[in-house]
């Protein structure tokens, strides 16, 4: 392991809005995780996740631009979340925080209804595991567990196969979309929400590869 990876693993321990449980705890995580999210930003506000998050860009850029709601980025690689838990912690923003666990055992963190709405953000399309997809089936069920109501789960993604696999689920079972678009950057140039750039996306525009986006909700339990 490289001496800037060790350096960035032992300042993560330093940041109070970035939680690291053990590997352990990530089955039955401490009492201070599940129903306790809005206490520990210390308001009542909307809580939002972004799902394997990477460095973080769009937990951090919602954040700045909706002070009025509550951001959560989730990954398991430290190194990356650094990169977005540092920004948070030298702009001193108070509504972004950071959780370093699987996604296989996200519905151990959140109780019902305490999630408003989710974002999934370029995430690994896994061409050859179907069941690892962060919309498929199993994982689209966890989230049914917390998220509240009428809330969205936001997909963007560079696969086209992952956004058509997606779409294929939501009909499948029954789930409602809300709103489909196959190039952002040709269909929604001026959506700000949607033009927020992530590390990985802008290496992919660069290649010319369209950025599609999905927009639906799913049942609650």
């Amino acid at each position: 392991m490289g001496k800037d990876k060790l350096r960035k693993f032992e300042e993560n321990k330093l940041f109070g809005h970035l939680y690291q449980p053990s590997s352990g705890d990530m089955r039955n995580p401490e009492p201070g995780y599940k129903g306790k999210w809005k206490e520990k930003f210390g308001n009542s506000n909307p809580v939002v996740l972004e799902l394997g998050c990477g460095k973080g860009e769009y937990t951090v850029a919602l954040s700045r631009k909706y002070p009025d709601r509550n951001f959560i980025g989730v990954d398991i690689k430290g190194a990356r979340l650094w990169r977005g838990a540092k920004t948070v912690a030298t702009e001193n923003i108070p509504n972004a925080a950071f959780l370093r666990i699987r996604i296989e055992f996200i519905d151990n963190f959140f109780a019902q209804n305490e999630i408003d709405e989710i974002w999934i953000t370029f995430p690994d399309p896994q061409m050859n595991r179907p069941g690892k997809r962060l919309t498929s089936p199993p994982f689209l069920e966890r989230y049914c567990k917390f998220l509240k109501s009428g809330g969205s789960v936001h997909l963007k993604t560079d696969s086209r196969m992952l956004h058509d696999y997606t779409l294929n689920v939501i009909n499948e079972y029954g789930y409602t979309l809300l709103y489909s678009c196959t190039d952002i950057s040709a269909q929604n140039p001026d959506d700000e929400l949607l033009n927020i750039k992530t590390f990985y996306e802008t290496r992919y525009a660069a290649q010319g590869i369209p950025i599609t986006y999905l927009k639906f909700k799913l049942p609650t339990v």
